[in-house]
Parts: structure tokens; C-alpha cells; sequence
């Protein structure tokens, strides 16, 4: 099975030190501007999900969320949680009082891989 999100080291990291402070964490990417522009890191249940959003794999063991639009126009891509230093547009995210911002970078899948994929999850 191919996998529709990876992490990089830095991401790891970051992960690894926000469960130390929070406990268990999720991600959630919306589809729209600013807090769309980036992924969101939350305590686990610390963000509602809608009807029919998609959860597209883990990170670290914990679960990436994505808009359901915004799932419908990437879902030939393979997703990066990457980390960079600076504010984000959301500053609800867990990361931000700590001055990184989590974001993701995009790839398109093979014609190989899109042929097994991970299966993804819907909300509700």
C-alpha cells in the first residue's frame, strides 16, 4: 500500500515535542484562504470535523484530515508535512506559540502508485 502522507525529520520532531506538552494531536487542512493555506495541528477532538471530511492517513500517529473539496482536487497527490520557522495564517495551530508553522508540500502520485493506494476514511 502506498501512502497518501509522509513527514519530514523536522516534522517528526516538532510532532514528538507538541504530544509531549498536549497529549495526542490531529491534523485538519481546510480548503479555503488562511487557514487553508496550511495544515492545522490540534489535541485530538480539539477540531470538529464536517460530514464527509477525509481522513488521508497518520502522521506519527496522528490523524491527517483534509476538506472534502479540497481532498476532491488533490486526491491524485501525495502530501509532505513539512515544518518551517515563522507564523502562519491560521495561529490556531499548536505550533504556532513556539514561532514554526507546519506546512505541506505536494507531489502527484505514479501511475503505479495511484494503483494501491491506502484507502482513506471519511467523518460520520
Amino acid at each position: 500500500m502506498i501512502t497518501r502522507i509522509d513527514s519530514t525529520q523536522a516534522a517528526k520532531d516538532l510532532i514528538k515535542e507538541l504530544k509531549e506538552k498536549h497529549g495526542e494531536l490531529m491534523f485538519y487542512q481546510a480548503g479555503g484562504c488562511c487557514e487553508g493555506t496550511q495544515p492545522q495541528c490540534f489535541e485530538k477532538g480539539g477540531f470538529y470535523l464536517r460530514m464527509n471530511d477525509v481522513c488521508i492517513g497518520e502522521v506519527e500517529g496522528c490523524e491527517f484530515w483534509v476538506d472534502k473539496d479540497l481532498f476532491e482536487y488533490w486526491k491524485h497527490s501525495h502530501f509532505t508535512l513539512d515544518v518551517t520557522d515563522g507564523f502562519g495564517a491560521g495561529g490556531f495551530s499548536l505550533e504556532t506559540p513556539l514561532g514554526k508553522t507546519f506546512q505541506i508540500q505536494y507531489r502527484l502520485f505514479t501511475t503505479e502508485e495511484l494503483e494501491d493506494l491506502a484507502p482513506v476514511k471519511l467523518a460520520y
